[in-house]
């Protein structure tokens, strides 16, 4: 007797004692779900599992390239017990392959899984080249092929235990309802405590854990960055916010940014030290009262005393780059004033999960308290104002406003850094765009508003007028945080459309559902490129967003393109 007849007979047995009135036992339902076997979903998921290992926005380490892997051969696995589910619950049933069938198609599987492991380190070789990054060595398949084993493995006992729990529930129902309701309700019910689980206590357990890791990184206090002793200085002795209150980013942006000789060195007519305020989440107890408390400090410090006046959203944990406020400060000479406050510690994608609606409300409290002050000084002497942001501090800050309100006394212009894909203002810009031109680089109506750049400067096209606001986003490409699509599952995304971006590659194809979980993976992965590429802004591109948007008054096309050349040299990565 074969060992499919074993086990037909063994699960006729198990329906016959439920429906006597033995409900299934654990250590039955869970033997009985380890005995399964589903050819369909490894064929499925050997293909997604090849389709994964194929390169995508940014390139991937090994350990991130199995963990992938991993992921989309239990998905194509699942798929297929889930078809073979469906028909069985229709009364239809799947073609039986056995014997030498069976071994031969097993056998091709790994050697179509075999074959793709091999070149997907010439895959990622072929991205990293691109980016300007060392090639992995060819050892680096064992490691990929380690964690997807692993991967694969945790995640098959989880869909074990979830299986055998949908047993159990339905074994249970089983002698109450009719046999379909019976398993419509079994997959009901353990799908409802499944969820209940992952949400409920693996959700908060990992969020509590994220939280307590990043608030004791904020907290740390290295011991190179000291107080300062200068009273017009925020956390000084003098100043309204305390030093130990504005965080870890906080007490970098302080501590850091170009000092009075080196803008001397290199600016046009310097004649101001830039001012930096900034409120830490510590600094006050809400949104509102650290916005008002940033204010007061930039009064106190003199910020309306500059001509120009930029509030700044910060990233999720709190850090405002120095590619982008040191390199205003350089083409303003110094007289340049900014405000920001912090109001998480936790990375910009993961407090883009969990809570994006925080980065608004202290945008929209900064904002507001900013703006009022501003709007009741004298026209003809108070600063422009400016707004800028980068990753979640894009989102926050283009949210900040509603141009309805400030359309009577509007501000001067805004610089947005790679925008995460849910921004608002930003996907209409997109949307709307005028045809024929890319989705990485649009052109929306007359441009008098709303400006594209990336690496190349795109921000001075001949016959284009500016209006009253100038807006400009600068984004690349290959920047997964602007670029990722949650439709991208199941539709082609636009950026695979020609002509590509010059840092995407040209051999990318979408592959439904694998497409999704690459730039899903590559979201973590997108801060860790080198500058220029990924969501990795280099001064040189934000100088050209800053040119634009503050129309830099008193410098000569030599001059910037001097300017350009230092801060590109300044601000480059170690080592490049």
């Amino acid at each position: 007797m074969g060992p499919h007849r074993l086990q037909a007979i063994s699960r006729s047995a198990e329906q016959a004692e439920s429906r006597a009135g033995n409900p299934l036992g654990w250590r039955s339902a869970l033997r009985q779900a380890l005995h399964e076997r589903s050819l369909l979903g490894l064929v499925a998921g050997t293909v997604l599992l090849g389709a994964s290992l194929t390169p995508s926005l940014t390139p991937r380490p090994p350990e991130l390239m199995g963990v992938l892997a991993g992921i989309c051969l239990a998905m194509g696995y699942l798929a297929g017990i889930a078809v073979r589910a469906a028909y069985s619950f229709l009364g239809f049933a799947l073609p039986q392959v056995r014997g030498g069938l069976t071994r031969l198609i097993v056998t091709a599987c790994a050697g179509f899984a075999a074959a793709f492991f091999w070149l997907s380190i010439d895959w990622q070789n072929q991205l990293r080249t691109l980016f300007d990054l060392p090639p992995l060595g060819r050892g680096s398949v064992f490691v990929v092929v380690a964690v997807a084993i692993a991967t694969f493995g945790l995640l098959f006992l989880i869909g074990v235990g979830c299986r055998a729990l949908y047993r159990i529930t339905s074994a249970w129902f089983d002698k109450r309802v009719p046999r379909r309701v019976a398993i419509v309700l079994g997959v009901a019910v353990s799908g409802l405590v499944v969820w209940a689980l992952l949400s409920g206590v693996l959700f908060r357990f990992g969020l509590r854990l994220f939280d307590s890791s990043f608030r004791e990184v904020d907290a740390l206090v290295e011991p190179d960055v000291i107080a300062p002793g200068d009273p017009f200085q925020t956390g000084s002795p003098a100043s309204l916010i305390e030093w130990d209150s504005l965080g870890r980013m906080g007490r970098q942006y302080i501590s850091t940014g170009p000092t009075t000789a080196d803008i001397e060195a290199v600016a046009v007519g310097a004649d101001a030290r830039p001012v930096r305020v900034y409120a830490g989440l510590n600094s006050a107890e809400t949104a509102t009262d650290r916005a008002r408390l940033a204010l007061a400090e930039l009064k106190r410090v003199g910020g309306f005393d500059r001509s120009v006046l930029v509030i700044v959203a910060p990233t999720g944990t709190g850090w405002v780059d120095p590619n982008a406020i040191d390199t205003l400060e350089f083409l303003q000479g110094g007289d340049v004033a900014s405000v920001a406050v912090q109001y998480s510690y936790l990375a910009s994608w993961l407090s883009l999960t969990v809570e994006p609606d925080y980065g608004v409300e202290s945008a929209k409290a900064l904002f507001r308290e900013v703006y009022a002050y501003w709007t009741q000084l004298p026209r003809d002497s108070r600063p422009r104002l400016y707004l800028f942001g980068l990753s979640l501090g894009a989102l926050s800050s283009e949210q900040s406003m509603d141009l309805f309100d400030v359309i009577e006394d509007p501000i001067q212009g805004a610089l947005w850094a790679g925008p995460p894909f849910p921004s608002p203002l930003w996907n209409s810009a997109t949307t709307n765009r005028e045809p024929g031109t890319p989705v990485w680089l649009p052109r929306f109506k007359d441009s008098s508003i709303v400006r594209f750049t990336s690496q190349r400067n795109n921000l001075n096209r001949a016959g284009d007028r500016w209006g009253p606001i100038r807006i400009v986003y600068l984004q690349y490409g290959s920047d997964p945080i602007t670029f990722f699509r949650p439709d991208s599952f199941y539709r082609r995304p636009e950026w695979l459309t020609d002509p590509r971006a010059p840092d995407v590659l040209s051999s990318l194809r979408w592959v439904p559902g694998v497409t999704f979980m690459q730039t899903a993976v590559d979201l973590m992965t997108a801060a860790v490129t080198p500058t220029g590429t990924g969501h990795v802004y280099a001064a040189e591109h934000y100088l050209d967003g800053w040119v634009a948007v503050t129309d830099a008054p008193g410098w000569s096309e030599p001059a910037i393109t001097k300017l350009r050349e230092t801060v590109a040299e300044k601000y480059a990565d170690p080592g490049s």
